[in-house]
């Protein structure tokens, strides 16, 4: 344990001492089974402290919270809402979507958090699927739903300020305490393959994940989180807000899209020793801060591919990434995909404090976790105390699905038992969809989706996944797909038209012969570094940007399908 202390605070924040970490380490180690029983508790303990806050705007203290969440609660009972009854929610992150979020599971009601990626017609589908009596809303959003969703709702909220915008039932409701065993949320997947489920979470399940997450790596009242991430994705929500509210840290948020422009004063600023992102953030950083510098030219190219010398200039260019991320980071977590290969290298020999997560909604979300420094190139880590995992029917290499039995499960889809009884095991286990395989000691690699495995001509099994890290490593490309066509791998790619157009300078060719240039040029590129059954066959150019979900995972199921058709 002393040891597993020592590595977390290796890079110490600013006024918690190694004595008042172990001090909170012994204390804090009460448990609780709902969000209420979370929620009473940091309220008392931490009143006085900054709990959730704007970036250059507002910082409320947890009291200060409290009388928010006590106002969204007196506006829902006023229009007759009742124990059990659904609240949609639905904006981008604000310290308000917090307290409308604690307003409504606190007193027994579910709360329905929706991804604002969402077209309106979507909105409006999932909203009705929810069967919420209630609506919490920014005003972007509200202008994508129809009239007749409004219209349906017995009070909207305008989440900004906390105001009705319209209310069709006038009547007293009614609250109460939830049951561990009630549900708390229901969460609708993005889909990157169908159309969106709704899981369902009991209050049980989501207060042993942040009991999980907390065995895994600990936090202070002190730590300040920065948040960039959609809060009604279960990975952001679970991890980046209820988890730093459970032990009173304080998190902010930012009003605008986690570019490096709006990053780099909001790491100035705010300092922040905890925040979770997802792979395209760190890989865009390091393709245009470390990759971009370190091969600008052929001699540097020529010097930069020498091993020693690499992670050398690797570990002077992560003393700069760590200053730039305000100096006090002791846990950057990745998760929500697949990390680059060469990126995570990069942080490695950084000694960068990054950490890989793997998990599911379903799972609420966590499954397995690597901590800072104790990360391994490519995996996930190890699975969390107390859940259980499987390989099932694994082939030679020992890969095949990953089958998880967690105390953190979902009850199911919401009016959806066909699926719900398709996502389990006739034995109980969920089943992840992903496929991967397990070292002796425990540390879990995902080697993709198992719809998106192709099968190779000799029976091999091809993940699409590790010939895209290459790709997407090549310095034209910002990012790809890739698909089958009678046997042969064709890859789909996005450039990146700065660098494109800095290539076009040098080039005299006619515009087709460019193209065809740089098509083979990342042809031979990639089949030089991929083994001879995940050679590509031929690469084609995609205009437009990939079709994402509001969770920013490419909707892949689109191009498989659509090359297809085109290929008949």
């Amino acid at each position: 344990m002393v040891e597993f202390i020592t590595n977390v605070v290796k890079k110490p924040i600013k006024s918690a001492t190694f004595a008042l970490f172990l001090h909170h380490i012994q204390t804090n180690m009460s448990y609780y089974k709902t969000l209420k029983e979370i929620y009473d508790h940091s309220i008392s303990e931490y009143a006085e402290r900054p709990s959730f806050g704007m970036f250059e705007r507002e910082q409320m203290t947890y009291a200060q919270l409290d009388e928010r969440v006590r106002t969204v609660q007196d506006m829902l009972l006023s229009a007759g809402l009742q124990p059990g009854d659904k609240v949609a929610l639905l904006s981008s992150n604000m310290p308000n979507w917090g307290v409308s979020y604690f307003a409504v599971t606190t007193m027994a009601m579910v709360v329905v958090p929706i991804l604002p990626d969402f077209s309106g017609e979507e909105l409006d589908k999932v909203i009705a699927h929810s069967e919420a009596k209630a609506l919490i809303i920014s005003d972007k959003q509200y202008t994508k739903l129809s009239k007749q969703t409004i219209e349906a709702m017995n009070i909207v909220v305008r989440i900004k300020n906390l105001t009705v915008l319209t209310q069709s039932v006038k009547e007293q409701g009614s609250k109460r305490a939830p049951d561990s065993d009630e549900l708390a949320a229901i969460i609708y997947t993005s889909g990157t393959t169908s159309q969106p489920k709704g899981v369902m979470l009991t209050h049980r399940a989501m207060c042993k994940q942040i009991e999980l997450i907390y065995k895994l790596f600990p936090i202070v009242q002190e730590d300040v989180f920065l948040s960039v991430l959609p809060l009604a994705h279960t990975y952001e929500c679970s991890i980046g807000m209820i988890y730093p509210f459970t032990y009173g840290a304080s998190v902010t948020y930012l009003d605008r899209p986690p570019t490096a422009s709006t990053l780099m004063p909001a790491f100035k600023a705010v300092q922040p020793t905890i925040m979770l992102s997802v792979p395209l953030i760190i890989e865009k950083v390091f393709r245009s801060q470390v990759l971009g510098r370190f091969t600008a030219n052929p001699l540097m190219n020529a010097i930069y591919s020498i091993r020693p010398i690499q992670k050398l200039l690797h570990r002077i260019a992560g003393k700069k990434l760590y200053q730039v991320f305000g100096g006090r980071m002791r846990f950057f977590g990745i998760g929500g995909a697949k990390l680059d290969k060469t990126t995570e290298q990069f942080l490695l020999d950084a000694k960068f404090p990054y950490a890989i997560g793997y998990g599911l909604t379903e799972t609420a979300p966590l499954i397995a976790g690597a901590i800072p420094f104790k990360t391994r190139l490519q995996s996930t880590g190890v699975a969390l105390q107390e859940l259980e995992i499987r390989i099932v029917e694994p082939n030679e290499k020992g890969e095949g699905e990953l089958q998880v039995k967690t105390p953190c499960i979902m009850e199911g889809y919401f009016k959806n038992p066909e699926a719900t009884a398709a996502a389990f095991t006739e034995d109980g286990w969920f089943r992840t969809r992903d496929l991967a395989n397990i070292t002796s000691d425990g540390y879990l690699y995902i080697r993709g989706r198992a719809g998106s495995m192709i099968v190779g001509a000799s029976g091999e099994n091809i993940y699409p996944e590790d010939i895209e890290s290459v790709i997407n490593n090549h310095n034209l490309v910002t990012e790809s797909i890739v698909v089958e066509d009678k046997g042969r791998l064709i890859a789909l790619v996005n450039f990146d038209k700065a660098a494109l157009e800095a290539r076009f300078k040098e080039m005299k060719e006619d515009i087709g012969k460019k193209f065809d240039t740089i098509t083979e040029e990342i042809k031979t590129y990639v089949n030089s570094k991929v083994s001879k059954h995940s050679r590509i066959a031929s690469v084609e150019v995609e205009e437009k940007s990939f079709e994402r979900t509001p969770t920013n995972k490419i909707k892949r199921y689109l191009y498989v399908n659509r090359f297809k058709t085109q290929k008949k």
